[in-house]
């Protein structure tokens, strides 16, 4: 991969069938990518679903993940940044693609693969997107009865995948026939259809009432709307041979929703992944320096379709075979050959295999400098001083009302690619230091560290990081102030830090101590970010787990504060990059020699997909530094209770966005639990209780 200087911004919007495998091309053949660019893949999802094995999902035959391709991954192996965002709209005269919630994305290249939706459906659920159809079809029951509008392939094939999960299903038509292509075809559909029993309405109205639609697709309406050339009937994109859109050289269409105006095909799996190819290659003589003549492409007269029929014959599964007028089947030697090319399909994103783990450190707060040379380099400062004080946000004044005034700094090397997200993620987490103080962030400023690049990259990435931080601050009525920006030089990338001012009355304000007995501790959310990161690194983190990781990570614990002083909160901290035991032992030497902690195992939660991990040896980087905590649970911190599997390594998983550790009294845990629940902390728990010391030990097993 070449590593010059960024000079150039390339959008892949949509996480379509073309774009996959042109990520997946550039990732093989590094050489084939376009050079000195920097590349972002825009999706509304964290997967790409495969066309090709949705029926058999919806059957169950394939588990869902079957289907799903990892665009996370995917584009971390390809050195691409994946954002997650709904896209809004296109404004080509400023070059901008429109994203709900956040800032647009510049580009000098746009290139456009984002599937299409259901042309007319009604009242009745649309098969596309396929996403939230997926979602759909899994809620549905055995014997619970089915009407599907619709007569192409998408239409008998699913009502045959649910005939397969006993549904009784029938099919609406427009018309008189079958639209497979061919009379043949049609003929074998019917067949097929009538051999599984599903009946079949003719002619039928358009307003009779219809559980899913599966009636012809339409490209997103948002294109028209932005001027774009697009056929009348379906609104796909106009393109010429060279996938280019007709007009507006800078952007790129294939797959359901471009269309090439001298040549054109029906929208299928199958044309869009022959684009591919000459869609990457293009992609390269665009923004070649002097860019290349593109590439035309002929897309091939006909397409293969193969149609399975969801496996409800006692024989076992089988399918139908068309080609042009020509039909084969049903027969189970078809589907065994559907079978194998829509896995191999599959095998293509499964087999790609990211660097070592062992290479990669870890980012986020996870790149914290461990405890002990911490410790050791604060000690040399001023070896005759006074132990230095372990709360993470200082008092730095009062103000004018009495109020004090905190501040705290945190930052760290970029945990995710997307510099929004990024800059959103890393606010939260310096923020929770005032938090965990009990305060309210009033301002922030931030010292931005961006790669060398053209400075049209810079300055996007600036913006997108900016937008990011302002996400967080805007609802707390907080401001960005001010800040620095630096050029990292011998290939570092980007980089956040942050000085976070707040005030609190002193009445207010949480100290990490003292501990007192007769107290418990509540944990406001799950641990394992560290690890589930570290995993997807490695390639291991599966896509749902990163999904509701994310999704808990950028969850405000900002409402928390006046919960839990409303709740008689004593003490606070937050969980950071010492994991569990590290800041609960701050707590410890807050309060003195004479208290210890019992710890419920069975009330520590994780994110999903963090013991799983932890059990089959991943890890932070930071871990084994963090490791020397496990020291406490002889002393000071005991467990309670039967431990999971992977347990000590969640206790010292460094976290970034890491949950709250209040203590409270007893008697207030029910009602600020009820209190947390209700502002959407759902996983919050009171985790242990604070004892003396003296009965801590006198509940010691007696040694053996």
């Amino acid at each position: 991969m070449n590593d010059a200087p960024e000079r150039h911004l390339l959008v892949l919007a949509g996480g379509g069938h073309s774009h996959v495998l042109v990520l997946r091309r550039w990732l093989m053949r590094p050489h084939t990518r376009p050079p000195r660019t920097r590349i972002t893949l825009v999706s509304r999802h964290g997967t790409a679903l495969y066309s090709g094995l949705l029926p058999a999902v919806v059957a169950a035959l394939e588990p869902p993940e079957a289907a799903a391709v990892d665009l996370r991954r995917l584009c971390t192996l390809a050195g691409v940044t994946f954002v997650q965002a709904e896209i809004t709209g296109l404004d080509p005269a400023a070059r901008e693609l429109q994203l709900a919630g956040r800032p647009p994305l510049r580009y000098d290249r746009l290139s456009l693969d984002l599937g299409a939706v259901t042309a007319i459906p009604g009242q009745a659920m649309a098969v596309k997107p396929l996403e939230p159809f997926l979602v759909w079809a899994e809620r549905r029951s055995a014997g619970e009865p089915l009407v599907i509008r619709g007569g192409g392939a998408a239409a008998v094939e699913l009502a045959l995948a649910f005939r397969a999960r006993g549904m009784a299903c029938q099919l609406l038509l427009q018309g008189e026939r079958l639209h497979l292509g061919s009379a043949a075809a049609n003929r074998a559909g019917e067949r097929l259809l009538a051999q599984a029993a599903i009946p079949i309405r003719r002619r039928a109205p358009a307003e009779a009432p219809a559980d899913l639609a599966c009636t012809g697709s339409r490209a997103p309406a948002w294109l028209a709307a932005a001027g774009l050339p697009v056929d009348p009937g379906s609104g796909r994109v106009l393109t010429h041979p060279t996938l280019a859109v007709i007009g507006h050289p800078e952007l790129f269409a294939s797959g359901d929703c471009g269309l090439i105006a001298a040549d054109p095909r029906p929208p299928s799996g199958v044309w869009a992944v022959r684009s591919a190819p000459v869609l990457a290659e293009n992609l390269r003589r665009s923004l070649a320096e002097p860019p290349e003549p593109l590439r035309p492409w002929r897309p091939q007269a006909r397409a293969l379709q193969l149609l399975g029929d969801g496996g409800w014959h006692p024989d076992g599964p089988r399918a139908l075979a068309f080609y042009g007028s020509v039909a084969l089947g049903p027969s189970g030697w078809i589907w065994r050959w559907k079978q194998r090319i829509d896995r191999a399909f599959m095998a293509r994103f499964a087999a790609l295999q990211p660097m070592a783990a062992a290479a990669m450190a870890c980012r986020g707060c996870a790149a914290k400098l461990g405890a002990a040379p911490l410790a050791a380099a604060l000690a040399r400062l001023d070896p005759d001083g006074p132990p230095r004080p372990v709360e993470d946000a200082a008092v730095v004044g009062s103000g004018a009302d009495g109020g004090l005034l905190l501040q705290s700094v945190d930052g760290f090397p970029a945990l995710v690619d997307d510099p929004w997200l990024n800059g959103r993620l890393t606010t939260l987490h310096a923020c929770s230091d005032l938090w965990a103080s009990g305060a309210a962030v009033d301002s922030v400023q931030a010292l931005v560290t961006v790669p060398e690049a053209a400075a049209t990259v810079q300055e996007e990435l600036l913006l997108q990081t900016l937008a990011g931080v302002c996400s967080v601050l805007e609802p707390l009525g907080a401001a960005l102030v001010g800040g620095h920006t630096l050029e990292g030089r011998d290939g570092a990338g980007l980089a956040l830090a942050l000085t976070v001012n707040g005030r609190v009355a002193p009445a207010a304000h949480w100290g990490k101590g003292p501990l007192r007995p007769g107290e418990v501790l509540l944990l406001s959310r799950p641990l394992g970010s560290g690890v589930l990161f570290a995993a997807a690194m490695a390639g291991a983190a599966a896509p749902a787990w990163m999904e509701a990781l994310l999704e808990g990570m950028q969850h405000s614990q900002a409402p928390l504060v006046p919960l839990l002083a409303a709740h008689g909160c004593r003490a606070c901290t937050d969980i950071t990059g010492f994991g569990l035991l590290g800041h609960l032992g701050e707590m410890l030497d807050a309060s003195g020699a004479g208290v210890a902690v019992e710890l419920d195992a069975a009330s520590i939660s994780a994110y999903p997909g963090a013991l799983e991990l932890l059990e089959r040896g991943f890890a932070s980087t930071l871990a084994p530094a963090n490791a020397a905590a496990l020291a406490r649970l002889e002393g000071p911190v005991r467990l309670v209770g039967a431990a999971a599997g992977g347990l000590a390594g969640l206790l010292i998983d460094p976290q970034t966005c890491g949950p709250l550790l209040a203590a409270l009294p007893a008697a207030e845990a029910p009602a600020a639990l009820a209190a947390l629940r209700a502002e959407g902390f759902g996983a919050a728990a009171v985790i242990g209780r604070v004892v003396s010391r003296r009965a801590a030990a006198a509940a010691s097993p007696a040694p053996g």
